[in-house]
C-alpha cells in the first residue's frame, strides 16, 4: 500500500518556493511588515 505524502521537489517548490510566493504579494506584504526572512 503507498502512503498518501508521495515527495517531489519540482512540485514543493512550484506551489510554495520563493518565486511562487514573488508572483503572489507575500513577499511585498511580508517585507512591509519588517520581516526578517521573507522565505523559509
Amino acid at each position: 500500500m503507498i502512503g498518501t505524502y508521495q515527495p517531489n521537489k519540482r512540485k514543493r517548490s512550484k506551489k510554495h518556493g520563493f518565486f511562487s510566493r514573488k508572483k503572489s504579494n507575500v513577499l511585498k506584504r511580508r517585507r512591509k511588515k519588517g520581516r526578517k526572512t521573507l522565505c523559509a
